[in-house]
């Protein structure tokens, strides 16, 4: 892991810019980026990859659990209303129980899952697809300014992007917020940082919710 002096300034791992004075909160230092908006963990509090394999294991996700298919289930409906039949697409970040790519496969749109830890056939990687889904992923990604252009580059002219990851509140509340507390969650986003991304990558995007937004590819 690389490490980084708390009060250096270092590259927002989105954006790139410079990522603005580092605070210290109870669960780790964080930096808020002026540019982009994301708020993301100081690299030096970062889990190695064995610990951040084993915290994922501890999750008890399964692809026959109603209530774990209808947590997927608000981004699979909306996703789905957008798709044309028999879609093709990418699960990535599966995790070790695939049940979003199980759903929308019984639903008639084929998908396979991709996941670095438990899944990780690199692959599914080089083929493009109709649609890509990324759920409670993106404030996972150490890299994801790479991620994303990978996405990008796997995603058909009118392809679609899922989303699902919890929105940052405002910045005076996110010391009591209690999504940063999982020590693997890295990157936290505003609808501001996703309008970035939207820009950077020419999508357009349509928040539906405080949870789920989806963009699309010209």
């Amino acid at each position: 892991m690389a490490s980084a002096s708390a009060d250096a300034p270092i590259a927002c791992p989105l954006c790139g810019s410079a990522s603005g004075d580092p605070w210290r909160e109870t669960s780790g230092v964080y930096r808020h980026c002026s540019q982009c908006d994301l708020v993301s963990r100081d690299p030096s509090t970062w889990l190695d990859a064995e610990a951040e394999r084993a915290y994922y294991g501890t999750h008890d996700n399964r692809i026959d659990d109603p209530g774990y298919q209808r947590f997927l289930a608000q981004l699979a409906e909306p996703l789905m209303a957008r798709l044309s039949p028999g879609a093709r697409g990418l699960d990535h970040g599966c995790g070790a129980a695939p049940a979003l790519a199980a759903m929308l496969t019984d639903a008639g749109f084929p998908t396979v899952g991709y996941d670095p830890f438990f899944a990780p056939n690199a692959a599914l990687l080089d083929v493009r697809y109709d649609f890509v889904t990324c759920t409670e992923v993106l404030e996972h990604l150490h890299d994801p300014r790479r991620e994303l252009a990978r996405i990008d580059a796997m995603l058909q002219p009118g392809g679609w992007l899922g989303l699902m990851t919890e929105l940052r509140p405002p910045m005076a509340d996110f010391p009591h917020w209690h999504y940063h507390r999982d020590p693997t969650r890295v990157g936290f986003h505003s609808e501001a940082s996703l309008h970035w991304i939207a820009t950077r990558f020419g999508w357009r995007v349509e928040s539906v919710g405080r949870r789920v937004t989806l963009l699309r590819k010209p």
